[in-house]
């Protein structure tokens, strides 16, 4: 065996194969440092309105650095990342279709406004360094790369960060639902979702001091308490495919790390 590309930290071995006749072989990427990590391959779930800080609308530039930052963390250590982001820092579809608007026309909007995340996000991360690719569902061809699932899996294993804009290009179909699919689609490990709770809780935390927290429980029981993970469509396709989604504090610096490293972080919600 002979290693042939160093030029990133993600390594591509030579194989030999009695179906290739010819002198160039077909290569098998392996990446070697993220072999102790718990999580080798994560979709992470941020929602628009994390962005926007102390803010009431838009986009907190601190907020996004600090982002960035953690992601970074994950990322040195060879953990592959795809990202998700929603759109309601800036529009929401719900919410414009509350007002009247139709809500097709609202959805589609909606979508535009994580596409914006997106690229706000990509350049936050290609400041710290690293390599990005933003993929949308819509056709976006001066901006970003169609989604493709081969594509994203190869960006993935040279260690690029992919964020999936324009969630699924569907209207009446959330980011959470968008990031179970992609997240199924590319065989994440997990979902973990950024929040600014550090889990489930059996009540509101901030309206209620005595809520309990819980550190371990199933898609049942979910359902049974009528807990607000997230959004039936989504919480239904990831129990199906047994795709555990964990719930954590996005804003605790650390956290994302910790997790990937196999500390109990948030809450784990699993069959």
């Amino acid at each position: 065996m002979k290693q042939l590309n160093t030029a990133t930290k993600t390594k591509f071995i030579k194989f030999k194969s009695p179906y290739f006749k010819k002198k160039e072989y077909p290569y098998i990427c392996t990446n070697q440092r993220n072999k102790d990590m718990k999580y080798k391959r994560i979709l992470l779930k941020l929602s628009g309105e994390a962005l926007m800080g102390d803010r009431q609308y838009g986009i907190d530039p601190q907020r996004l650095a600090e982002y960035a930052e953690e992601i970074k963390k994950v990322h040195a250590k060879g953990v592959e990342i795809a990202i998700v982001i929603g759109g309601g820092n800036i529009f929401r579809g719900v919410a414009g279709a509350s007002s009247g608007m139709d809500r097709v026309q609202g959805d589609y909007m909606g979508m535009l406004a994580t596409v914006i995340n997106g690229m706000a996000l990509q350049g936050a991360l290609e400041d710290k360094g690293m390599k990005t690719r933003l993929q949308t569902a819509l056709k976006m061809e001066s901006i970003a790369e169609p989604y493709i699932k081969r594509r994203a899996d190869r960006h993935l294993e040279k260690g690029r960060i992919v964020i999936f804009g324009a969630g699924t290009g569907n209207p009446y179909f959330t980011t959470d639902t968008a990031a179970v699919l992609r997240g199924i689609e590319i065989n994440a490990d997990v979902i973990l979702k950024g929040t600014r709770v550090d889990g489930v809780y059996d009540s509101d935390p901030e309206k209620n001091a005595a809520a309990v927290k819980f550190d371990y429980i199933s898609f049942d029981d979910v359902i049974k308490k009528g807990l607000n993970v997230m959004d039936t469509t989504a919480f239904t396709l990831s129990q199906e495919n047994k795709l555990p989604i964990l719930i954590f504090d996005m804003n605790k610096s650390g956290n994302l790390e910790k997790i990937c490293d196999g500390e109990n972080i948030g809450t784990v919600v699993n069959i």
